[in-house]
């Protein structure tokens, strides 16, 4: 077994454990580093690479996961958007109609 993968292991469940204090005490930093934590060690052991990498590709991953919330909530909002003057737009043709005359 090489060190990468030891140290990997190491870190896991050094990971959490921290994740589990952190969610004890109530502490969510705590948990949050816990868990990043416990993702480095599973990629450094799952692949045998070593650490600075691990958390290069771990950080790439939290960055494509940002990019990818943003553009969700773009989209939710452009939806939204629509939708409002969808409704405000059939709200003006009912009141242009002319009313039907009864026999």
């Amino acid at each position: 077994m090489n060190w990468d993968r030891l140290e990997g292991q190491w870190k896991q469940r050094r990971g959490k454990a921290i994740y589990h204090w952190g969610k004890t005490m109530n502490d969510e930093l705590s948990a949050i580093l816990g868990r990043y934590g416990e993702l480095v060690g599973k990629l450094q052991e799952k692949y045998g690479i070593a650490k600075d990498e691990a958390r290069h590709n771990v950080n790439e991953y939290k960055i494509i996961v940002n990019k990818l919330k943003q553009a969700n909530s773009k989209l939710i909002r452009l939806h939204k958007t629509l939708n409002k003057k969808k409704k405000s737009g059939r709200r003006q043709t009912q009141l242009n109609a002319r009313p039907r005359k009864r026999k």
